[in-house]
């Protein structure tokens, strides 16, 4: 269940824990996503205010809040990497500034950084966190947040969100204003909102494997490599081969803790299949190193002995 933003007062220093709000939605419900779509769409509406930048809260439309997001990271600045069932969550800091007649602390203040693909106006996708963020003041006017984005690949992802993602903000204060009133008064409530906050990669989890044989083998005799590189397929929630992709092939000896530099790179297949061969010289490791790709991590295999007698 969705717990809202909660702010430490500034004296102690020490950020409050988040208090959970009765009746919340939960994340990523259709609730949740309503409530908040009709605001932003309410602060869409007049013409000129493509983003939301000025309402004064006239004809039903909520009022502009002063408000202001920067110095937002989604998971440190590294790519969020999914594969096909489990949950991944990866955090999101970000500091705010505000007026000083916007009060954060209010139990109905709904604030937070999320990350969506496509045009501000009209998301492809948006991915958000299970719980609200909870921030700690550094003045009566700025804190700082921290949230997380959890993203359940098994009902938010296909294959086409594996590209770059923008992060935007927003803040809603409702002032006792119920969203389930068919005729809620939207003037009386208070947005803020801020796109191009970040960007952040998506990527498929990705998986290598690495067979050498025969094992043991003589001294100047073939050995052949073969193993596959595979990914998540989001669409089918299966692992599938990662097709016509280059791949190193790496040996170390049994004696050394590094790999030498690619002995030679090899193309998957169409099925992702790899397969190549060398000389046996001495006893040591194989193994299959991808460098990743923009939708794709990199990815080792673990080195497989072969015995050279």
């Amino acid at each position: 269940m969705r717990i809202r933003a909660t702010v430490a007062a500034v004296s102690g220093a020490l950020a409050l824990s988040a208090l959970a709000v009765p009746g919340a939605h939960a994340v990523g419900s259709a609730d949740h996503r309503a409530d908040v779509a009709k605001v932003r769409e309410a602060a869409h509406a007049a013409a000129g205010k493509t983003p939301f930048t000025g309402s004064t809260g006239s004809d039903g439309e909520p009022y502009a809040i002063d408000l202001t997001f920067s110095n937002v990271k989604v998971n440190g600045g590294n790519p969020i990497v999914a594969g096909t069932t489990n949950v991944v969550s990866v955090p999101v800091t970000y500091n705010i500034k505000h007026a000083a007649s916007v009060d954060v602390t209010a139990d109905d203040f709904l604030m937070d950084v999320e990350i969506y693909r496509g045009s501000f106006e009209e998301f492809d996708n948006e991915l958000l966190g299970d719980n609200w963020p909870s921030c700690t003041a550094t003045s009566s006017t700025a804190a700082t947040c921290k949230g997380t984005i959890d993203i359940d690949p098994r009902d938010e992802l296909r294959n086409a969100d594996a590209t770059t993602w923008k992060a935007f903000g927003y803040a809603i204060a409702l002032n006792g204003v119920d969203l389930n009133d068919p005729n809620a008064d939207l003037s009386k409530v208070g947005y803020a909102e801020q796109d191009a906050l970040a960007t952040t990669k998506l990527q498929r989890y990705s998986k290598l494997t690495v067979n050498a044989s025969p094992e043991p083998v003589k001294k100047g005799k073939t050995i052949t490599v073969t193993g596959l590189l595979s990914r998540a397929n989001w669409d089918t929630h299966k692992y599938a081969g990662y097709t016509v992709q280059p791949v190193g092939l790496q040996f170390r000896k049994k004696s050394s803790s590094t790999y030498t530099s690619t002995l030679k790179t090899v193309k998957s297949d169409s099925k992702g299949n790899l397969k190549t061969t060398t000389t046996a010289t001495v006893d040591g490791y194989f193994r299959y190193n991808f460098a990743g790709t923009s939708t794709t991590p990199a990815v080792k295999a673990t080195g497989d002995y072969v015995d050279v007698q």
